[in-house]
């Protein structure tokens, strides 16, 4: 069985991932000038994970009421609550840089943004393919998933090595590190968004 059109797990599917898009976008693009403008970063993630949570949410009392799904009810649940792991992951992540009032990303969170929103991108077009029952070409969006988790693993090897060769403040090296390995755990929860996709295409393909 595949998703039927407007069904409505494939709508709330596509409100999550596309306010997962909103979120990783936001988080990316958005120009921190000084510390007042982190108060409306984090708020605005904020507002993105909490209604990410409430879609969710919807999704788990649909599945409670519906006693046939368009796939396994627990396929569901795992890739609606993937989803939302990257999301709070990036709402975590905004709260440190708020917390510690860093205004300016360096060179190696820059490169682990800019991956986790091409993450999105992917995410967001494997759930169009797999409302739209095309199972076999989400493999490709996977596998770019897990090349950008890939990336990030290396990019938080180089990152740490030369925070730790350049910084001599200790408090600085405490907050770079946990943002750093932050921002390389959000990237993991899109590697399991990935690996429930697959799971998927396995069962239904």
């Amino acid at each position: 069985m595949v998703f039927k059109k407007q069904d409505q797990f494939a709508i709330l599917l596509k409100n999550i991932s596309t306010n997962l898009k909103e979120g990783a976008y936001f988080f990316a693009d958005y120009k921190l000038n000084n510390v007042s403008d982190l108060k409306v970063f984090f708020e605005e993630i904020k507002a993105l994970e909490t209604k990410g949570d409430s879609f969710v949410h919807e999704t788990i009392q649909e599945l409670n009421k519906v006693f046939i799904t368009p796939i396994e009810r627990e396929d569901i649940l795992q890739l609606a609550m993937s989803m939302d792991d990257v999301l709070d992951g990036i709402e975590a992540c905004s709260a440190l840089f708020e917390m510690y009032s860093i205004t300016q990303a360096d060179e190696y969170m820059v490169k682990f943004v800019n991956a986790i929103r091409a993450c999105s991108d992917e995410i967001d077009e494997s759930i169009d393919l797999l409302t739209n029952k095309k199972l076999p070409l989400i493999r490709e969006h996977a596998i770019k998933i897990k090349d950008y988790e890939s990336k990030c693993d290396g990019i938080l090897r180089q990152s740490i090595k030369h925070l730790f060769s350049v910084e001599k403040d200790p408090i600085r090296i405490i907050q770079y590190k946990e943002i750093y390995e932050t921002l390389e755990e959000i990237a993991d929860h899109c590697q399991g968004v990935a690996n429930t996709l697959e799971t998927i295409i396995m069962k239904n393909a």
